[in-house]
Parts: structure tokens; C-alpha cells; sequence
């Protein structure tokens, strides 16, 4: 079962994480710019959606081309995550 969950279907090897790739690099330095500067008004507006886009991206990447069912429910946990945090 460990294997099948963690198995990349494209190498062989398990993988549990991976080096950040586009989206998740942009969330955090978005996230982390945010945090420490605190900008009030369309900066700090336009940080959380430069954040909340990348951190989609990254979701919606993973759910399509995770290269295994631990990635891939990774972003759909991440997902559902941004949408609860959309509705409510």
C-alpha cells in the first residue's frame, strides 16, 4: 500500500516531496513578503492574490500531473483548502 501511495509512476522511486517548482516558489516569497513587510491597502491586497493564484496554480498542477496519489491528494487537499477559504 506504501508503495502504490508514494510510488512515482514515472521513476520507480518514491517520492514524498520534491523540489519547489514555479507556483510554490511564488507563493512563498508572495506569503513570506506579506508577512514580514505587512503592507496595508493594494500592496498588501495585491501580495495575497499573487499568493492565493500561485498557491492554485500549484493545486490545480498537482491534482493533473502528480506523479503519484500522496502529490496528487496533496493539491486537492490544498484546493479544497482555497475554495473553504473562498466560500467562507
Amino acid at each position: 500500500m506504501i508503495r502504490w501511495w508514494f510510488q512515482n509512476r514515472h521513476t520507480g522511486e518514491l517520492t514524498i516531496a520534491q523540489p519547489p517548482n514555479p507556483p510554490m516558489i511564488v507563493f512563498v516569497v508572495a506569503w513570506a513578503l506579506r508577512w514580514v513587510l505587512s503592507p496595508a491597502g493594494t500592496a498588501g491586497r495585491a501580495l495575497g492574490l499573487v499568493a492565493g493564484a500561485a498557491i492554485l496554480w500549484w493545486g490545480v498542477d498537482e491534482v493533473v500531473r502528480g506523479v503519484n496519489p500522496w502529490r496528487r491528494t496533496l493539491g486537492l487537499i490544498v484546493l479544497s483548502v482555497v475554495g473553504w477559504r473562498l466560500v467562507r
